[in-house]
């Protein structure tokens, strides 16, 4: 009877009612993108407002895959973002591991330190990133993109694993301390499997921070053959003529490998590995 009660009270209805309109937002972007992706030609506009326009081809999906350098791009891409999601996930899980674990001095100023450097925006750093590179001789080179992308994500990854190493009892590894293991094993065997939440988190982080990032890749990379997907598909929009179809067909299949990496690791980013782990 209570539950009946509660009924479809106004305020639920208007709560439903801005999901939905917030919901419809946030598709009809993509679902535009579907629509010109399967246009024929370079049409942008159009006063039609079918999903599936009249005339539809996927001409667009396969003038990307075979007679651009598509493949190229995304090559590039993925030794790029899975080189800074390899490096972020290893140097985040350890210098985490040490904040949250050791007192050490300098330990709050440089904790403080990571925080300031979310205050300022990304394009303060281009100036002096591209000093920095040119320095080090890391221009047109995937070895520049790979320390500028990790340096910029490793802030936020720290803080989140220091978060998540809180959360997790240090008497786990105190008891395998007592079991024989040393502090490394401990590491690795109870609280680095305990993590594996933040560490999914962390690595979708560093490989989206790396994958559809352009400002940073427009400054340390020129040659066309080290070109990522968002510089392949800025290269498509010409002074006087942009292929719109064939840069939405390539905006679509970008999503592709980020949704594949999300589903992946979905199970372990809603889970708590860690519930339960001390009883009594």
């Amino acid at each position: 009877m209570r539950a009946q009660a509660k009924g479809w009270t106004p305020g639920r209805v208007f709560v439903q009612a801005f999901l939905v309109c917030f919901a419809i937002a946030t598709v009809y972007p993509i679902l535009q993108i579907i629509t010109i992706s399967l246009r024929p030609g370079d049409q942008l506009y159009s006063t039609s407002l079918a999903l599936i326009p009249p005339g539809a081809s996927l001409r667009a999906y396969h003038a990307m895959l075979f007679e651009k350098p598509f493949l190229l791009w995304l090559r590039n891409s993925l030794v790029v973002s899975l080189s800074v999601t390899l490096l972020g996930v290893t140097l985040a899980s350890t210098s985490a591991y040490a904040f949250s674990r050791f007192r050490f001095a300098g330990r709050d100023a440089a904790i403080s330190m990571f925080l300031m450097t979310q205050m300022f925006p990304a394009t303060m750093l281009m100036l002096p990133l591209y000093v920095l590179m040119k320095n080090l001789h890391l221009l047109d080179t995937f070895a520049g993109l790979v320390v500028a992308y990790t340096a910029t994500a490793l802030p936020f990854c720290v803080m989140t694993m220091r978060g998540y190493y809180d959360t997790i009892p240090v008497e786990l590894e105190q008891a395998a301390l007592i079991d024989g293991c040393s502090p490394w094993q401990a590491f690795y065997r109870i609280t680095l499997p305990l993590a594996a939440p933040a560490l999914s988190i962390t690595a979708l982080f560093s490989f989206m921070a790396a994958w559809s990032e352009f400002l940073v890749a427009r400054i340390i990379i020129s040659r066309q053959e080290l070109y990522t997907l968002p510089l392949g598909l800025e290269s498509l929009a010409g002074q006087f003529q942009t292929e719109w179809a064939n840069y939405a067909a390539g905006s679509l299949l970008v999503c592709v490998p980020v949704m594949a990496l999300f589903i992946g690791l979905n199970r372990y980013i809603v889970s708590g590995l860690s519930l339960g782990g001390v009883k009594g």
